[in-house]
């Protein structure tokens, strides 16, 4: 029998016995849909993890108070002042830290900020004039503070689109020129303290899991010494003016610290210098592990759908062992009716996978909308190596698991088959 009459063969006899057929299918179907769906979740949850950190900007270094060792960062609610405003000003020198093209200081907490009869709690930055320069957002209205509302701690504060929209857009006032009140969430201030609005930033999003829509900023001395009542620093950002020189930033910034600390011995260090290349490395690894151990889940189910196949072609050997009996009765020989049974197994998984991807597509771009619309980044990544994978492994599946059947069926003695019942 030659490959064409085998192929309508195996047709004939998969339509005969729809029900089972489309049942087989189904697992396979599950099977390469979860394939599809689990690595394109993985690659948008990768996407949506790697888009937090790199929002801010590039070439970014963050020095924060405290030193982390191999057991972690400092210990939780632990205060450490070790960082004040004369560590910015030596990092700004362009003699001890050439590299850097922006330096900027900042403290953050929450607060309730309240206009008029609105009252929204959020959270804010004291930052200084520097941060655009080294943060990417651009302004949907007036300006940020410049270097002399910051350095004169001018009451002035930008606000995030969303928190402009919370307390102004209700009642249709321009926000720009308009008088907050800002008031601590740990600090008893009557009132809170009156800030004039004179920005507000375009939509930017979350970035390190920090809606950055619903914050204000405002100068550092507001924001440390008025609201938050400390005179030091929580952190100080840094921007490189080239990846290739990160290296050579990270030893000037510990060793112009070392000095103005006076630290003679590591030691004693009592800050932390974080590169933002690093995390990235460390949660891309995280995210790939997690997509290669979903991906192994759904191939699991896949084997789940593979041993299902084994059950259907061993019941159908069963069922059909007096027409393989007459087949070879009247010349069909071992290898025809091997490849007639191996023909059926690869043809249900074949057509499970191609259902199972055009599934797995259609639900990943699903999941894409409803979670841009919930407001997350979300990338819509579908793989071609995802999808040659699936098809590839169905129709490995088909033929491993339907080897077995093939030659115990090829294996028949004739006459015993013709004698079945």
């Amino acid at each position: 029998m030659n490959f064409t009459s085998t192929i309508k063969l195996v047709i004939k006899n998969l339509m005969a016995r729809k029900g089972r057929s489309i049942l087989t299918i189904l697992g396979i179907v599950i099977g390469v849909a979860g394939v599809i769906i689990i690595i394109a979740l993985g690659a948008g949850a990768q996407s949506l993890i790697l888009g937090q950190v790199t929002k801010l900007g590039s070439n970014l270094l963050y020095v924060e108070a405290g030193k982390s060792s191999d057991n972690g960062p400092p210990v939780p609610g632990l205060v450490i002042t070790s960082l004040i405003e004369s560590d910015v000003e030596a990092l700004h020198n362009p003699g001890q830290v050439p590299h850097a093209v922006a330096v900027n200081a900042s403290v953050q907490g929450s607060a309730t900020v309240t206009w008029e009869n609105q009252s929204v709690d959020t959270s804010f930055m004291g930052t200084d004039y520097e941060y655009p320069s080294g943060v990417n957002f651009t302004m949907q209205a007036g300006q940020f503070f410049t270097q002399a509302q910051d350095q004169g701690a001018a009451n002035v504060v930008v606000l995030g689109s969303t928190l402009s929209d919370e307390l102004f857009s209700a009642s249709g006032v321009n926000p720009i020129g308009q008088v907050i009140k800002v008031k601590s969430s740990v600090e008893s201030q009557a009132g809170g303290v009156p800030l004039r609005v004179i920005g507000v930033i375009s939509p930017r999003g979350s970035s390190f899991f920090q809606n950055q829509d619903e914050m204000l900023f405002m100068p550092l001395a507001i924001g440390s010494t008025q609201i938050l009542g400390i005179h030091y620093l929580q952190g100080i950002s840094i921007k490189v003016d080239s990846a290739d020189n990160i290296a050579q930033t990270i030893t000037d910034i510990t060793r112009v610290l070392k000095q103005q600390h006076h630290i003679q011995n590591d030691i004693d260090v009592d800050f932390t210098v974080r590169n933002q290349a690093d995390a990235i490395k460390i949660l891309s690894t995280i995210t790939n592990a997690l997509s290669l151990f979903l991906t192994a889940m759904a191939a699991i189910s896949l084997s789940v759908g593979g041993i299902g196949i084994l059950n259907i072609m061993m019941v159908t050997v069963g069922e059909r062992t007096r027409e393989i009996g007459l087949r070879k009765a009247v010349g069909a020989t071992n290898a025809a009716i091997r490849n007639q049974f191996l023909f059926e197994a690869s043809l249900l998984t074949s057509l499970g996978g191609v259902i199972g991807i055009i599934i797995g597509i259609l639900v990943s771009y699903l999941a894409s909308l409803i979670l841009h619309h919930l407001g997350y980044d979300w990338a819509f990544v579908v793989s071609i190596v995802s999808i040659v994978l699936a098809v590839g492994v169905s129709i490995l599946t088909g033929i491993i698991f339907g080897l077995y059947p093939a030659f115990k069926a090829a294996k028949l003695d004739p006459i015993e088959a013709l004698r079945y019942e």
